[in-house]
């Protein structure tokens, strides 16, 4: 930011130190203090401008991207999106590679960015629609000269990024931490909090959410239907004995929890934040009371108009759902 005049230097110092809010009427059932870091307020709408930038900026400034580098990274939206942006004001050639499960949302996003989308439409043969990406990445990065992949999967610059996170959670509320919730992905921001805390020797427990189906912490897979929560293999970030309770919520967790989000506390965010919302609810009663307790939030919801807030969409594709109305 320029000091003198109040205003920042561009849209990418905008990035970072996003507002922790109470939610006062999210449980109020439960003597605990919940509170949202709302990630949806950096510029590309989630938690991964943070990430996108951090890892760029150091390969930068290492030499291993110059001004004719081709930037290629596998996203299930918010990284991609993320890195379009900062890609385009940069100057830099951007190649997407998503899966058939993306929001329709995000590829017109990525777009206007100015960002090339390459679609994987089939797992074979491979395990995951993530190895596909994955895979595709790899043909790429063969077939252009001068392309670097950020791999948020393996780059340590991922939960580097996140400590800052993490200070600026400790910093906004003023005193201990007791529960830190997270979603699953890469967990690069669960491991970078989780860095934080073990470094400064906090009292904060971390609670991993992840989804139902995913192979972060099972071994079996299962179908998902929300991007960017869970994924489909190990993480190389992840250190259990950083983490105090994984908590594992369904599709359909996600979509009740974010429709509870948005009716008690008008926040209009993405699916893994309605598994948070969903899993605070499971544990609350095992929170001792007066404890603060805080989620990430990591994207905005308007990605998820036709699917997550679509009635018709999840009486579609949830038969748990059609069976709730019916009694």
């Amino acid at each position: 930011m320029n000091h003198n005049t109040n205003t920042y230097n561009g849209i990418l110092e905008t990035i970072g130190h996003t507002p922790l809010v109470s939610l006062k009427n999210l449980y109020p059932e439960y003597a605990i203090n919940a509170y949202a870091k709302l990630e949806m307020f950096n510029p590309g709408g989630s938690i991964k401008d943070r990430t996108a930038y951090n890892i760029l900026q150091n390969a930068i400034y290492s030499g291993e991207i110059d001004d004719n580098t081709t930037i290629i990274e596998s996203s299930s939206g918010n990284m991609a999106i993320g890195l379009a942006q900062i890609c385009l004001k940069f100057g830099l050639r951007f190649i997407a590679v998503v899966d058939r499960n993306v929001n329709e949302q995000t590829v017109k996003i990525l777009k206007t960015y100015g960002a090339e989308v390459n679609q994987v439409k089939d797992i074979y043969p491979h395990p995951s629609l993530l190895e596909a990406r994955l895979a595709r990445v790899q043909e790429l990065l063969l077939s252009i000269p001068n392309s670097f992949w950020t791999n948020q999967y393996a780059n340590r610059a991922n939960p580097e990024t996140h400590e800052t996170t993490m200070n600026e959670i400790r910093t906004s509320l003023g005193t201990d931490l007791d529960y830190l919730l997270i979603a699953t992905s890469t967990c690069g921001t669960l491991m970078g909090c989780a860095d934080f805390i073990s470094k400064y020797k906090l009292p904060t427990k971390i609670i991993a959410v992840d989804a139902v189906g995913s192979l972060i912490f099972q071994s079996k897979p299962g179908q998902r239907k929300i991007p960017g929560h869970g994924a489909g293999r190990k993480s190389q970030f992840l250190d259990m004995d950083k983490i105090h309770h994984v908590h594992h919520v369904n599709d359909l967790g996600c979509v009740n929890g974010c429709n509870k989000l948005l009716k008690s506390e008008a926040i209009l965010a993405g699916g893994s934040s309605g598994a948070l919302v969903t899993a605070l609810g499971a544990i609350a009663d095992q929170i001792p009371e007066g404890s603060n307790c805080v989620m990430i939030f990591s994207d905005r919801g308007e990605r998820y108009l036709d699917t997550i807030y679509s009635p018709e969409w999840v009486e579609m594709n949830f038969k748990e759902y059609n069976m709730a109305l019916a009694g």
